[in-house]
């Protein structure tokens, strides 16, 4: 028996919400628990990770163990993530040449993302 709802319909943003919100209220509790500063945003089927600090080395350490537990969390609750949609955009303050390092999330079974151009 397939049972569901069709995506596109309104309920399926109502199921959606109480579906996920179970895995943001544990995710903040990990992410505290660890120390981790960072913040994680959903919109209707999209989520962003935000960290927001001052060394490239710091911020793309907190986005890989965000992401490993985030992934960790969707799997258990059965859900897939397709890499080939994360994406990583950097933003910076300094008045000096910007190049910023890739995320590698090889070790999780993903890809490296490389900074989006904005």
């Amino acid at each position: 028996m397939n049972v569901g709802v069709g995506q596109g319909s309104a309920l399926s943003l109502i199921f959606s919400a109480f579906y996920i919100s179970p895995i943001f209220y544990i995710f903040g509790k990990r992410s505290k628990n660890l120390n981790i500063s960072i913040s994680f945003l959903s919109f209707i089927d999209n989520r962003l990770l935000i960290s927001q600090e001052k060394s490239f080395e710091k911020t793309n350490t907190y986005l890989f163990c965000s992401y490993n537990i985030i992934l960790s969390l969707l799997d258990q609750f059965g859900l897939i993530v397709k890499y080939r949609k994360s994406q990583v955009f950097y933003f910076s303050r300094s008045h000096k040449p910007f190049n910023p390092s890739s995320l590698n999330l090889s070790l999780l079974g993903g890809s490296c993302l490389q900074p989006k151009d904005i």
